[in-house]
């Protein structure tokens, strides 16, 4: 896409958004949406900025053959407005494939093609998007010694040019980043699987043909199928303090916990009991695996038994005790935990699929983090249409999506509600603004003339 001249941004944006994956992106069409059923002077400007050169998502675990873990139905619209062409129907018969699709009788499809429709839906809005361009600071703008804007300061990754977008609301959606275990670092032969078809692609020379995977989730589980059959010479050593892969609770009353109205629910709920249902379900998202995929991996276990020859190999009940670097490949020592005996394996690449985190939101907020509030336990304060609660010297909102897991549940990371909350920013938005708007009439020409002021600078 071509870039957008720095003049092109004067003036003030209701909305700038720090990322773009999928919870943005659903916001981008919400605000597309609802600003096609508004008046022109109603209408919301947004802008969204993100780092990466290009739209992607989860890029390196789009392994063959790997399929969603959630309905197709919770795409990026259909829960908040079914008829929209925004759907992932939409996308299969553009794509000339609906018929198919619906032959295929399957509620998940292949995690790329899923990918390949989150591309199609993020090349349709490409004009509200600037990539390449990273976020470094958000600054409090004063009038009248109150926060009344936002100024989103960014960096251009092709110039290195620093544009500021001058803005009344805020929404970051920056995602998870991976989590390794504390003391890991991660290098040449030493992977999270966030990156596992790139790492794959540059691999040095595998002279043990020996991998090592640690982890007990579907990530880990989906891993150490792909090197199994990716590399039919070489020994997999799949490590977790597990006693063996523990499947995923998808059944229908389990799933309700993902379920919009369930978000009230939970953010209603005092702390004891958000805790306890958290504990509840876990095991509907958590260090959880397929069954398909766990009996995959068993008959593959057992038949290589039945062979003679086993390149599969679970280390249950074990974790990982000690790892070094070695020239072309590493040493790691397992421990079996019930007997405490250890043993030592050299390995070409070792790979961490031990899940993610949500990034530090307030690092993200740069200069206004200072001015958002805390919960009893030190986290941010969030309202339920996920505004980060500020002191009373702020008239401008800073939004955030994914990382409210202690405040909205465990749907706040996944994709089965970004079509509902999208839905719901905009609405909370465009509310907010109209409020805001009927007060500076209210106040007179004096603020709007201050504003003006500001937004012509």
């Amino acid at each position: 896409m071509a870039r957008r001249p720095a003049s092109a941004d004067l003036g003030i944006w209701d909305i700038v958004g720090v990322g773009f994956g999928p919870s943005n992106l659903a916001l981008a069409i919400a605000a597309r949406e609802h600003n096609a059923t508004v008046s022109p002077a109603a209408a919301l400007r947004v802008s969204f900025l993100e780092q990466q050169p290009r739209f992607g998502w989860h890029r390196g675990m789009l392994l063959e053959g790997a399929t969603m873990q959630v309905c197709y139905l919770k795409d990026l619209v259909t829960l908040r407005n079914p008829v929209s062409d925004f759907g992932y129907l939409s996308f299969l018969h553009e794509r000339n494939r609906l018929v198919d699709f619906i032959n295929h009788k399957t509620m998940f499809p292949l995690r790329q093609e899923f990918h390949d429709y989150l591309e199609w839906a993020a090349h349709r809005v490409d004009d509200m998007v600037e990539y390449d361009t990273r976020v470094v600071d958000l600054r409090p703008v004063l009038v009248g010694g109150e926060i009344a804007l936002i100024d989103v300061v960014s960096v251009r990754g092709d110039t290195g040019e620093t544009i500021v977008r001058r803005a009344r609301n805020v929404v970051v959606a920056v995602g998870l980043e991976p989590s390794p275990p504390p003391g890991i670092e991660l290098g040449e032969r030493v992977w999270h699987n966030y990156d596992l078809l790139n790492r794959v692609a540059d691999m040095p020379a595998a002279v043990r043909q020996r991998f090592v995977v640690v982890g007990a989730g579907q990530s880990a589980a989906e891993v150490t199928e792909f090197l199994h059959t990716r590399y039919p010479q070489a020994e997999v050593m799949a490590v977790f303090a597990r006693y063996g892969y523990s499947p995923a609770d998808n059944s229908a009353f389990a799933n309700q916990i993902f379920d919009p109205a369930a978000v009230d629910d939970f953010y209603e709920s005092p702390t004891p009991v958000k805790e306890m249902l958290n504990a509840y379900h876990r095991s509907t998202n958590y260090s959880v695996v397929d069954i398909g995929l766990i009996d995959e991996l068993y008959r593959r276990v057992y038949q290589e038994k039945v062979h003679g020859r086993e390149r599969l190999r679970i280390m249950r009940a074990s974790r990982l005790a000690d790892l070094r670097r070695l020239d072309d490949g590493v040493a790691v020592d397992v421990e079996f935990m019930p007997t405490g005996q250890r043993e030592t394996i050299e390995a070409d690449v070792i790979v961490f699929a031990t899940g993610y985190r949500s990034r530090d939101t307030r690092r993200i907020l740069g200069t206004m983090a200072e001015h958002c509030l805390d919960d009893a336990a030190g986290r941010l304060l969030i309202g339920r249409d996920y505004r980060l609660m500020t002191g009373p010297d702020s008239g401008a909102d800073l939004y955030v999506l994914g990382a409210t897991e202690h405040s909205h549940g465990i749907s706040s990371t996944l994709l089965s509600n970004i079509a509902i909350r999208a839905g719901e920013l905009v609405q909370s938005v465009a509310a907010r603004s109209a409020e805001a708007q009927a007060a500076r009439t209210g106040a007179g020409a004096g603020r709007s003339g201050e504003l003006g002021e500001l937004a012509s600078r």
